[in-house]
Order: C-alpha cells, then sequence, then structure tokens
C-alpha cells in the first residue's frame, strides 16, 4: 500500500467533502500519522472510513469525525484542553499539536499505557495522561479552554460547563442510539453557556455515562 496516497485519497475523499476546508487541520493530518495510533491488527485499515476496534467495547472515530471535531474546537496555540477517553491516543495528538497543554482520561488502564508510548515515540510533551472514570466530571481547579468528549453521553453533566474558562469550548455527542447529536457548547460568560447542534451521528458511550431520569409511573 502507498501510505502517502492512502493519506491524500482520505483527506480528498472523506475529509474536504464533509465541509473540513480549514487548511491547518488539512496539513495537520499530515504530519501527525493516524496508521501508527491503530492497532497493529487493523493498520491496513488505517485511512478508511470505518470504526476501527480498540476492545473493551470502544474504537477509534472515523478520520471525517475526528478532522471536523478539530476544525470546529478552533484550538489555539495557548489553549489548556480536557480530552475524555483517550482511547487509541491519536486524537489526543491532534490536539496537543494545535493546543498548549492537554489533560487526557481513560477508565481503560491498557489505553493509557498504549497511548503514552505512542505520543512519547512522537514527540508529544505537553500531554498528562490519566487512568479515571472521568464520565461526569474530571475535577481540575485551573478549569479548561476546550474539553472534548471522545464517547457518546446520553445526558451531558454540569460539570463540565463550570470546568470551561470564558471563551471556552466543549464538543460533546449526547443522546442514546439510534439519534445523537453533536453539539458544541460555548462558555460566553461566567456560568452563562450556548450550544449549537452541529450534525447527527452514533458512536459508542463512554462508560458509566449519565443518563436521564426515567419516569416512574
Amino acid at each position: 500500500m502507498d501510505i502517502e496516497q492512502a493519506r491524500y485519497n482520505m483527506v480528498e475523499q472523506q475529509i474536504r467533502p464533509w465541509d473540513v476546508l480549514d487548511q491547518e487541520v488539512l496539513d495537520l493530518l499530515f504530519k501527525v500519522r493516524r496508521e501508527d495510533f491503530v492497532p497493529q491488527a487493523h493498520r491496513a485499515l488505517a485511512f478508511v472510513d470505518m470504526e476501527i476496534p480498540l476492545g473493551h467495547g470502544q474504537a477509534m472515530w472515523t478520520p471525517k469525525l475526528e478532522a471536523r471535531v478539530i476544525q470546529e474546537l478552533a484550538i489555539r496555540a495557548t489553549d489548556r484542553v480536557l480530552e475524555i477517553g483517550t482511547g487509541s491516543g491519536y486524537l489526543t495528538a491532534l490536539l496537543a499539536a494545535e493546543a498548549a497543554a492537554v489533560v487526557s482520561v481513560d477508565i481503560v488502564p491498557e489505553f493509557t499505557v498504549a497511548a503514552t508510548q505512542k505520543l512519547h515515540a512522537h514527540g508529544f510533551g505537553n500531554v498528562t495522561l490519566h487512568t479515571g472514570d472521568a464520565a461526569r466530571d474530571w475535577p481540575d481547579e485551573a478549569g479548561f479552554d476546550v474539553i472534548v468528549l471522545t464517547g457518546s453521553t446520553p445526558l451531558l453533566a454540569d460539570a463540565f460547563r463550570r470546568r470551561l474558562s470564558v471563551d471556552g469550548r466543549l464538543f460533546a455527542i449526547v443522546g442514546q442510539a439510534p439519534v445523537m447529536e453533536a453539539q458544541l457548547i460555548t462558555c460566553t460568560a461566567p456560568g452563562a453557556t450556548r450550544s449549537v447542534t452541529l450534525f447527527e451521528t452514533c458512536v459508542a458511550s463512554l462508560q458509566n455515562a449519565p443518563h436521564p431520569a426515567a419516569f416512574v409511573f
């Protein structure tokens, strides 16, 4: 397989047609090698328009979803980022390439260990990885400019909104299969946010994600 041609085809045939037109984001996809973060057994699928299984009921996002989220978050070089769900570490790497610092949390210890090795091998020294349950919150008094949840959540915990700095952006996929909405939430002032629905999609849920209260009759 001609890897560079496959990467180019991924960008031109999958990502650009999905309204990812920011040249800085497109350039980033050529700099951070997606194939190095794909499980070895699925390496040949690194540039295919599909979710790649990671085990433990989780999967890598499709390439176009990864790129679209990076574009929507409009990450600045001074931003401090919180990622809920490290997974393969590839989205972590994309975030780290754009931001000042990234804190990434995953409930699966194997994901944390593997991502640590891959990120260090690629020279990302601005990432702090933790193993833990962050589906409802990740206590950090410094706050964040960007928060991204890589698994869906039937109900988005309010704690994440409170951790956003003013002008901070939060990306979350909210809802339950078969209908989930990708939302971009922006902190407009202390304690105030606005939400925009970007598109519909369906991805695996975060473990222990909160659910709306059930009606009792």
